[in-house]
């Protein structure tokens, strides 16, 4: 399944996130990630929507985590940019042309449907497994500790 551009946009503002215990403008969220301000705002109201973030109004008012990043997986961040709609969508071709199969004969999912099936099962377990905060450990560990400490500076003082 192909992901939308947003889920990892809304991933990335998800983790560094974590970073800060301030609301965050979603301008320096855009401006961190050098992405389009107002595709990440639609993005950011996704996860507001989802209940995964939370909007604050005024001069220090932006973005922040609702729950603890234990607590938000990955699956429900594309959830909440891409809709919880399965890739696949079997629209019963077997019963369709000339060799087709009788729709009273069709008591069950197809083949191609059932192992469609059984692989978004696959995949939507695995994005639950994961979390925000396994996430955030994992910068820490690709690009060493302190990392996410100094993405949290740069989000509270420069441009601000």
């Amino acid at each position: 399944m192909k992901m939308s551009g947003g889920v990892e946009w809304a991933l990335h503002c998800c983790v560094v996130l974590t970073s800060v215990r301030e609301p965050v403008p979603a301008a320096r969220l855009a401006e961190l990630h050098d992405v389009s301000p107002t595709y990440l705002a639609k993005q950011l109201q996704a996860l507001s929507r989802a209940g995964l973030v939370h909007s604050t109004q005024g001069k220090s008012g932006g973005y922040a985590l609702t729950r603890s990043p234990e607590l938000i997986t990955v699956l429900e961040v594309v959830d909440a940019v891409d809709g919880p709609s399965a890739a696949f969508v079997c629209t019963e071709i077997r019963q369709r042309g000339p060799m087709a199969t009788p729709a009273e004969a069709c008591t069950t999912p197809c083949a191609i449907s059932r192992a469609m099936a059984t692989a978004e099962a696959a995949r939507r377990e695995a994005l639950r497994t994961i979390t925000i905060a396994d996430l955030a450990n994992d910068v820490e560990s690709d690009y060493g500790a302190g990392a996410l400490n100094g993405i949290g500076a740069w989000l509270r003082t420069t441009g601000a």
